[in-house]
């Protein structure tokens, strides 16, 4: 036999025999026998680590890289507070600041001959300030949801700004019933307006606002002495916002000077004052079980939002803090009454949202009253009559020592009690232009008959003194640019005119479209004195004002008058939806879509109202507050 090779390849013998790339066999570990010195054979290999070793060290590993990480980021933090801090505590030079002569000795003048304070302080403290003294000045009086608005929107530059307020601070009031028992602080809830104010380089005055002379384009203000003393003084203006909220009505009720409100942090402060007084008294051996029933007994009039938010954090407060904290029996003997006019809570809502808060404020026992009218408020009790499905009339009385009214409004007391404003939110009866109101003071026209005798002269082509279809529907049109809020009873134009065209001659005489104008006006609804309506007044006007400023010249110089129409469209009110807390759980109205839920829309709910906080801080602090009400709970001290 010959063995044959390839010629392209050594054979492995080949390579063999001239030592290339073939390594020597290796000797059979098995048959070495230890050295007599080790004793013990030599591992080959190392001993596998233990599972539960790998893990240990892992975690180590990992629990090292944590530390260090969070300790470098700590020096990081601190490094940059002290950056922060070396460039922030300097000193700035505040040596023979100017003031103008007229700012320290303001002139009299005016109808009653006060002083005209036409300067102030600050007016020419600095070259920025300079060059707003000759804008046109722009007053707004109240420091709400629809001046903060207008003071967000407006452009820096175009206006001498002045903001008018007994309050030096806003307040983020739909929290106002968290306040009210500690889940949030009150310092979360306001931010100084004179901050808000700065980014236009502002001005801010601590008054209140008691009349207006606008033949003269004067607000009378009442501001506080050194000695504590009242003094009026008059402050012009070129235009004048009225932005200055409302006061709850209080429908002829007697002894509603015994009932608390919520719609400052005054308030919020002396609820919780007397909600904790009251836990602190009934928790006495002294106490009588009469007395601490009526101590622990709370009542809410209203079943508005104010009034269930405000009963659902009563009721949070007791299930999480009083029950921890307080004896037991002052759990036991609380009770929570809701006295709503209506025949159901939260009536402006969709029926599916009233008819879930109000199953869960009966499982939480919450006493709901409805069809009932609270007829007198003493100190020790309340009475109120409640109205059965067959007509008759039953009076009762609760005995309790807290008793909130939250329901209604009331315009504030200026001497125009009920402000009226056009689709441009110009005060009627005011120099057009000059005075604009907004929010829960002003309510927009619903009178569409008012306008009768402009609409007849416009639609009117042939001048007969009847308007046909055609005339008609020109009119709509018309109606609807004056009064945007008619839009929704103007859909069907053909169907409408046919309806009151009573002899059917196609035409509308004065009589018929006069009945016809009357009538859209009744079905016309007003808007809600909501946050939302003020907010989107004010960012209405605010962008307004900003384009007037920059247009007026132009305007003007074309012989232009109504210069609001000019560049802005009428306002137009879009409801974005309502929302309510009920307990631990939350309900939003989005029109024709609702939800409600537990924690998953109480935290939409929170989600939402820290997005609209007016600043960085307030939105930090609110943060803080609600992860420090989860870990510790509320603050129990009486401040």
């Amino acid at each position: 036999m010959y063995q044959l090779t390839r010629v392209c390849k050594p054979s492995r013998a080949r390579l063999a025999r001239l030592g290339i790339g073939i390594q020597p066999p290796l000797p059979n570990l098995s048959l070495l026998k230890p050295l007599p010195s080790q004793g013990r054979r030599i591992p080959t290999e190392p001993l596998p680590r233990s599972r539960l070793l790998s893990r240990i060290l892992l975690v180590a590993k990992y629990t090292g890289l944590v530390a260090l990480s969070s300790t470098f980021g700590i020096l990081l933090l601190g490094a940059g507070i002290f950056i922060h801090d070396a460039f922030t505590y300097t000193n700035k030079d505040v040596h023979r600041v100017p003031v103008l002569p007229l700012a320290l000795h303001p002139e009299q003048g005016g109808p009653k001959n006060l002083p005209i304070v036409r300067a102030l302080v600050d007016d020419v403290e600095d070259d920025e300030a300079k060059k707003l003294l000759n804008k046109p000045k722009l007053v707004i009086i109240g420091g709400g949801w629809g001046a903060v608005s207008v003071l967000q929107t407006l452009s820096p530059g175009d206006w001498h700004v002045t903001v008018v307020s007994p309050e030096t601070f806003t307040t983020f009031t739909p929290l106002l019933p968290s306040a009210a028992v500690g889940t949030v602080q009150v310092r979360s809830l306001v931010e100084p307006l004179r901050k808000i104010v700065a980014r236009l380089r502002g001005h801010f005055v601590d008054a209140k606002a008691i009349d207006l002379v606008m033949s003269e384009r004067l607000v009378e203000l009442e501001t506080l002495t050194s000695t504590g003393e009242p003094q009026r003084i008059y402050l012009p203006y070129d235009k004048l916002i009225i932005a200055c909220g409302s006061t709850s009505s209080t429908h002829g009720v007697q002894g509603l000077e015994q009932c608390f409100q919520l719609k400052t942090i005054s308030d919020a402060q002396a609820i919780r004052r007397r909600i904790l007084d009251n836990f602190e008294t009934a928790s006495l051996p002294t106490t009588t079980p009469e007395e601490r029933k009526r101590l622990l007994s709370f009542i809410v009039c209203g079943g508005g939002p104010t009034g269930v938010e405000t009963a659902a954090e009563i009721y949070d407060f007791c299930q999480e803090d009083i029950v921890n904290y307080y004896p037991k029996i002052c759990r036991e003997e609380v009770s929570i009454h809701v006295i709503q006019s209506r025949e159901h809570i939260l009536n402006t809502y969709s029926e599916a949202i009233s008819k879930y808060a109000e199953e869960k404020f009966r499982r939480d026992n919450v006493d709901l009253i409805t069809s009932a009218r609270v007829s007198a408020v003493h100190p020790d009790h309340v009475v109120y009559t409640v109205r059965s499905p067959d007509g008759t009339i039953t009076t009762h009385k609760i005995p309790t020592n807290f008793v909130l009214w939250s329901t209604g409004i009331a315009m504030n007391p200026l001497p125009i009690k009920a402000i009226e404003v056009d689709a441009h939110l110009r005060v009627k009866g005011a120099p057009l232009g000059d005075v604009y109101a907004i929010g829960d003071c002003a309510t927009i026209e619903t009178s569409v008959v008012s306008y009768l005798l402009e609409l007849v002269d416009e639609a009117d082509k042939n001048k007969d003194g009847k308007i046909d279809f055609d005339e008609f529907d020109f009119m709509v049109a018309s109606i609807k640019h004056r009064i945007p809020m008619a839009e929704s009873q103007l859909q069907k134009v053909r169907n409408l005119f046919d309806l009151y065209d009573s002899d059917a001659d196609n035409n509308l005489s004065l009589n018929e479209l006069c009945k016809l104008l009357e009538e859209i006006g009744n079905k016309i609804t007003a808007l809600p004195a909501t946050a939302q309506v003020a907010s989107q007044q004010g960012k209405y006007l605010g962008k307004k004002l900003s384009q007037l400023a920059k247009k007026r010249e132009v305007l003007e110089a074309n012989g232009i008058q109504n210069l609001d129409e000019a560049v802005s469209k009428p306002f137009r009110y879009t409801h974005l939806g309502s929302l309510a807390y009920i307990g631990n759980a939350a309900v939003f109205d989005l029109g024709n879509l609702s939800f409600m839920g537990g924690l998953l829309a109480m935290y939409a709910w929170r989600s939402i109202y820290w997005s609209e906080q007016v600043s960085a801080r307030t939105r930090f602090l609110l943060m803080m507050d609600w992860i420090i009400r989860g870990v510790w709970g509320r603050d129990l001290s009486r401040l």
